[in-house]
């Protein structure tokens, strides 16, 4: 490790930059973004800050005289960024008088580096490669980006605020550090990450007894996780934070291998699937699960496929948690029907030709016969259907009875997303066909004019419905 990584606080003096052109200005705009002094000596004589914030540039101190004999006394640092060979001579001098310098770009010339920077407010993570690479180091600092909490400079500025108390409360090191880590880990933490500020000062003030809330092993939480439609690279970076915090995951049978191997490799794996047609643990039994792990101490996921608000049951578990005072989290997926729809290219609203959008679910016949039909006729309306396998006949009866054409464009479109996913498009008249011939599920349905659009449907080369070829002409028109 030839440069050792500090943080420099750029409030206790003026820092000197050197240089012109679009160079100078982002190292401007990074160092105003640490609250920096600036004295900036332009080398061609131009301050440009009109796309600098009025209140930033003020800080910004417009420097005419030569930077090789100005006084430097009070300088904490120098940087030269578009210098040319004048940064080379301020180099000198800024080794010569033992000033911090970087010359961008040029090691050799430089006394420190910048580093790539992930900055979340009281969290600053640098990467460096020492200055081999930097095009490196902005990859390893993207990957971080995508682990770090958006909110977890939020959290480290929560601690602080009450660091002083607890430590008066807790002298013992050990004690403090244990305490922390339930505070950060728990429900007190979660609520600062999603933004409950309020209600993680509210909690943190009713520890009357930091000593037993530390040895107590802190309360559990339960996150209620959607797993997407079958990818895992769908998965949100939230997700993913989740499933690698976790002790123990309770998963449904629509969740893949793929995405399990995403959780934390010691986390305990419960499967509480509950197919169409299979047994079941039921739905009070996973309440229960989910409360007895929260209640002791650990952080439970349940992931579900698709979205937990969307036909996943996600809101009775979170009542059912409620009812029990376990602290819960609800981070959305993508549902099936929109990574079916993007998979396949089908657009669920179009102008002037889809402008409203329903989603049902239809898993047994009798459902589907339940189903008011008549308020899913309208042509500009996109149905989305899930679990409609088999009601298929009853659905494709409901639509007709209720006047919707036969000849409006339909798909059934399985496993998406998953590599033997399936699509299979036609016409509303042959919807019992078209799902006999993805024979496995899950599936999704989409039924209006829009599924004409699709890449299945253009690749089969099926007749567009008149209403399309109007709508086409309407907007070549246009």
């Amino acid at each position: 490790m030839r440069f050792l990584p500090v943080f420099l606080d750029l409030q206790a003096g003026p820092v000197v930059l050197v240089g012109e052109g679009e160079l100078a200005q982002a190292k401007l705009r990074l160092l105003l973004a640490a609250d920096a002094r600036v004295r900036w000596f332009s080398t061609d004589g131009h301050h440009d800050l009109s796309r600098i914030d009025a209140a930033l540039a003020a800080r910004v101190e417009r420097a005419d005289g030569d930077p090789l004999t100005a006084d430097l006394s009070n300088v904490i640092a120098i940087l030269c960024a578009g210098a040319g060979e004048t940064g080379h001579a301020v180099a000198a001098r800024a080794r010569s008088l033992g000033i911090p310098v970087n010359v961008m770009d040029e090691v050799a010339h430089s006394t420190f580096i910048f580093p790539a920077i992930v900055d979340r407010g009281d969290v600053v993570v640098a990467v460096g490669t020492g200055g081999a690479s930097p095009v490196v180091a902005r990859r390893v600092r993207e990957r971080i980006e995508t682990l770090l909490p958006a909110r977890i400079g939020d959290l480290a500025s929560f601690a602080g605020r009450w660091r002083d108390a607890i430590k008066a409360k807790l002298p013992e090191v050990a004690m403090r550090r244990l305490f922390w880590e339930r505070v950060i880990d728990g429900p007190i933490g979660a609520d600062v990450l999603a933004g409950r500020v309020d209600d993680a000062e509210r909690k943190l003030k009713s520890i009357h007894d930091p000593v037993a809330f530390a040895a107590s092993g802190g309360d559990g939480i339960v996150t209620l996780v959607g797993a997407g439609p079958g990818d895992p690279d769908l998965l949100t970076v939230k997700a993913l934070r989740a499933l690698q915090d976790a002790d123990v995951v309770f998963y449904d049978d629509l969740v893949s291998p793929e995405i399990l191997d995403r959780a934390r490799r010691d986390a305990a794996r419960v499967p509480v699937g509950r197919r169409v047609g299979k047994p079941g643990i039921g739905q009070d039994k996973i309440h229960r699960l989910l409360i007895e792990a929260a209640q002791s101490g650990k952080r439970a996921v349940r992931l579900k496929g698709g979205d937990p608000f969307i036909f996943g049951r996600g809101g009775e578990e979170i009542a059912a948690l409620r009812a029990a005072g376990v602290a819960y989290a609800v981070i959305p997926g993508i549902t099936a029907g929109l990574g079916a729809a993007a998979e396949s290219e089908v657009p669920l609203t179009y102008r002037q030709e889809a402008l409203r959008i329903t989603f049902l679910t239809a898993h047994k016949a009798e459902d589907a016969g339940n189903v008011d039909w008549s308020a899913l006729t309208d042509t500009k309306m996109t149905v989305v259907v899930y679990m409609g396998m088999t009601a298929a006949p009853t659905i494709r009866e409901g639509l007709l009875k209720a006047g919707r054409s036969p000849d409006t464009p339909v798909g059934v479109f399985a496993r998406a997303t998953r590599p033997d996913s399936k699509a299979v498009v036609g016409q509303l008249r042959d919807l019992p066909l078209l799902a006999d011939q993805v024979k496995t599920g899950p599936a999704i349905l989409i039924i209006g004019d829009v599924v004409s659009r699709s890449a299945p449907w253009r690749n089969g080369n099926l007749q567009a419905t008149p209403d399309d070829l109007i709508s086409d002409l309407l907007m070549a028109a246009e």
